[in-house]
This record gives structure tokens, sequence and C-alpha cells, in this order.
């Protein structure tokens, strides 16, 4: 049969044991205006329903595509079946109406005849799963070919980040093809993959309250695969339906990566602007940082994002660094200049921006608490503004390294004593959520103007506490989105849309 030319670019997986809450979470979802459902017949405790389930779809939504598939545990799925017994409910799916099956690689090479009785009522698709590694492809592609079916599937585990390149080039040789990359390395590959030709890519469902006059629990299911993010995040966050080939892609790239805000604030200031780009989440190990720049330059990714636990480590791999950068001895920001990778570190103007707003730093009294990356991004950028910079924390070793390294002063945290400041800076993890009620000063505040870098929660107790005294607060969702802003106009030259940039990661964050 022939490939719909219209196929949606996003699928739905309903995968849920209990056939009611399959059929009530894959109907809500369509009520909500998704037209692409996969149903994942192997997961049902009674896979015997799939036709009740795919008829109770149609029936409100007659013109909703749906994907049987039907993977035996053998072959990484859930059915305990035989192979004449996977393909018999895979029949019943198409009679109730499916257009589309899923049949994988093993079954049909064990079994070369399955396709074809399918393939007279439905789209066959071949699928390939490998949950461990990425493989070369080539010999992968090969074995499907030779299946006949109408739409290829590609799914591996993206244990590094060159997997992706592997996965992303196969979309641009072929139309009828799906790839995933599963894990969190793998978000380019299932994000990126549609704007590269990819027929389409796979999403987990969202939540919805159940219907009214139910007494049902909330309608909802995870993830089918490892890395798939909701539908609602794929259509409006990342806007996989949008891309193009001429569509830019950035990366955060974290170890762990999955609690990051900055796709929620860049993507939503690139649709704010009309700029055609998309901004994933990318999990780098630390052993793969050669393989993340080679495959930086290859994608090529247009910029980065670079967070704990690579700063430090992306430096030697860099053709230039700014003086910025230079100075704190971290890099958080990767973009092109004139053909080379250059890094800046936009954490500077993010604790500087904030504070110029209420106060002029030249020559203000300055106490930056804590000896990490934040502080030193605050020990320079303060001292670059002119300001009379003093370090402090709970460990005077590396406190006192720090300000040796800076030319600056250093204080016992114990000998505070009444010293005070114009200008106070908790760089410090202290009074993260989820232990909100920490606190450095709580009692005494040693300055007229307090920044605190945390900005989960958004009100700290050191922000309470001196909010109650009268005191000017400044939370680190400012720091947060002034070294986004920076960022986004680094890597695409236009002037960052800052105010909804702040009100995009107040949506997400614990107030």
């Amino acid at each position: 049969m022939s490939i719909p030319t219209q196929l949606p670019k996003i699928c739905v997986c309903i995968g849920h044991p209990d056939a009611c809450q399959a059929r009530a979470l894959a109907i809500a979802s369509c009520d909500n205006g998704e037209t692409f459902l996969e149903l994942r017949i192997d997961m049902l405790s009674d896979p015997s329903c799939v036709a009740e389930i795919v008829g109770s779809v149609l029936r409100r939504h007659p013109k909703v595509t749906v994907i049987g598939t039907c993977r035996r545990t053998g072959n990484g799925g859930h059915f305990p079946g035989s192979i004449e017994q996977q393909l018999d409910l895979l029949r019943r799916g198409v009679e109730a109406g499916a257009s589309i099956v899923d049949v994988e690689i093993e079954t049909i090479e064990q079994e070369p005849r399955s396709l074809r009785p399918l393939g007279e009522s439905a789209i066959t698709l071949a699928s390939y799963h490998n949950f461990v590694r990425t493989p070369a492809l080539g010999p992968v592609m090969h074995r499907l070919e030779r299946t006949g079916a109408d739409i290829f599937k590609v799914a591996t585990k993206v244990a590094r980040p060159s997997d992706n390149l592997k996965l992303l080039g196969l979309c641009r040789e072929r139309p009828n093809l799906v790839v995933a990359g599963m894990g969190e390395t793998g978000a380019p590959a299932r994000l990126y993959a549609t704007s590269l030709g990819g027929l389409f890519t796979y999403a987990a469902p969202d939540s919805f309250d159940a219907p009214d006059g139910e007494a049902a629990p909330r309608l909802e299911a995870p993830p089918t695969a490892s890395g798939q993010v909701a539908a609602s995040s794929a259509r409006k966050l990342y806007r996989v339906q949008c891309g193009t080939p001429d569509t830019r892609i950035y990366a955060v790239v974290a170890k762990p990566v999955g609690h990051s805000k900055s796709p929620l604030i860049h993507n939503r200031a690139f649709e704010a602007k009309g700029y055609d780009g998309i901004y994933v989440p990318m999990l780098v190990e630390p052993v793969d940082i050669s393989d993340f720049f080679r495959t930086m330059r290859e994608m090529p990714l247009s910029g980065v994002s670079v967070t704990i636990p690579h700063k430090q480590s992306v430096i030697p791999h860099l053709d230039l660094i700014d003086p910025v950068a230079e100075g704190i001895g971290a890099v958080n920001t990767i973009y092109w200049k004139n053909g080379k990778l250059a890094g800046t570190n936009t954490d500077a103007v993010g604790i500087t921006a904030p504070l110029e707003r209420r106060v002029n730093l030249k020559g203000a009294r300055s106490l930056v608490v804590g000896n990490g990356g934040a502080a030193k991004a605050a020990v320079v950028a303060l001292k670059q503004h002119g300001a009379d910079v003093a370090v402090t924390g709970r460990n005077p070793r590396r406190v006192g390294r720090l300000a040796r390294l800076h030319g600056v002063g250093a204080i016992d945290f114990a000998q505070l004593g009444d010293r005070y400041f114009d200008v106070l800076v908790q760089a410090t993890s202290v009074g993260m959520l989820p232990k909100v009620d920490d606190s450095l000063f709580p009692d005494r505040i040693p300055a007229d103007v307090v920044f605190d870098l945390v900005y989960n929660p958004l009100e700290t107790a050191l922000l309470k506490r001196a909010a109650e005294d009268n005191k000017v607060v400044i939370s680190g969702i400012e720091m947060f989105v002034e070294q986004a802003a920076a960022q986004f106009q680094i890597w695409t030259g236009h002037d960052a849309p800052r105010e909804l940039m702040r009100e995009a990661v107040l949506a997400r964050t614990v107030k």
C-alpha cells in the first residue's frame, strides 16, 4: 500500500495494561487534537481487547490514523505468545480500523510471509530495535529493505553523542523511514529527525483528568520507550511538526540533563521571534566530550549551552575562548565564529545585569558566598565592573584558593561579625529545592542588596528573610533569564524576548 502523503508528524504511543484505561486515554488524546496513535497491543493485560479499543477510538474520531503494534517478549516487547497469535492480534486490529501495522524484523525473518496478508488491508511497518547500542546501520537497512514493508523503523539506544549522526544520516536518504534515539543522549535523533525528512516521531501521551462524573483515576501512561517526550511538548515546545532541513539545532549538554529548563526558555524564545530553530536536551557522559565535539561539528549543532559537569572539560576542545570565560575558567556557551568553535560564559552578565539595575557596582562593597563555578563567575564579573569584592563560605581552604586566584579578599565565614556590604551574592546551593528552609544567614544578613542565585524555589528562605528586613532582593531567576538572553543574542543576532523567557521559566518553577 502507498504511504499517506499527509501522515501526521507526531504519533502518540498508548501503552497501558488496563484496556479501559488505554481506551479512555486514547480517546482523550484524540479529543485534545491528536490524530495519530500507536496502540501497544502487547502491553495490554488482555490483548484480545484490541478490536474494541481501536473501534471505540475510530467511532468517535474516524479520521485518526492508528498503528497496531504487538511486539513479542523475545524481541523487546511484552507479548508472550507465538508468531501466529501475534499476527492474529494484528489482523484483528486491522479489521477494526488500524491502518498501519508494526511488525518487528525478527518476526518477519522467522515468518517471511507474515506481512503479505496484513499488507492487503494496511500499510506495513517493519521495525528494528536495539536496546543496548547503535550498531552500523547499513546492514540493518539491508535487512529491513528485504522485508518489502512500506515503512521502515530504526530504534536504537543512543549510548554516545555520535550515535545521533548514524540515525539522522538515514533520514536524508529515504522518505519512508522513522528513527528513534532511545535514552537521554538521543534527543537530537528523536526530535530533529522530522526536520531532515523522517516520516514521523513517537511521543508519550499527555495526562488528562478522568471524564466528568467518573471516579476513575487520572488518565495517564508512562512513555513506551526511554527518551519519549509528551505529545504536547513535541508539538508546542519542540515544534517537531514544523521543522525543515533549514531548521537549526541547538542543545544543552549536561549530566544530569532532565531537570534543565533551558529547552523551555529557548524554544519559547525561538517561537516568539519567528526563528527557525529547535533546542534539545542532551545527556553527555564526561568520557564522551571528544565524541560530542565531533558530533557538534558534523551534525552540525548551531550552538550549545554547557552546564555541570562539563564547563571546564569543554575548553581544550574549543578553537577560541573569550577573556570572560578564560577569567572564570569555565564555559557555558559555545557558538560558531568565522567557522571556528568559540566559547564564552554568560553567567557573568547574568549576575551583573540584574545588580546594575539596582546599584552602581563601581566601588560597591560586595560579598560573594561560595567557591564553585557560580561564585567564580560572580567574582570575575563584579571585579570587571569595579566592585570591591570579598569571598566567604563554609570551606575556608577552597574560599582562600578562590580569593588568591582572583586577587580578592577572603573572610572566614564564622568571623563575619559586624562586617557589612552593599551587595551580597549567595552562590551556593543552600536553600535549593527540596531543602527550601535552609539558609546561611537565618538571622543577620550583612548587606543592603541580596542576590540569591538559587531559582527553585523562586523565593528562598534567604530572600524571604531579607524582604522582611526591607532589603533589596533579587531572585536567581533573573540570573537564569539574563544568561539565557545573552546566549540567544549570541546565537541568533536578535534581541532576546526577556519577559517571555521569564514567564516561561516561572511557569515551570516552584514558587
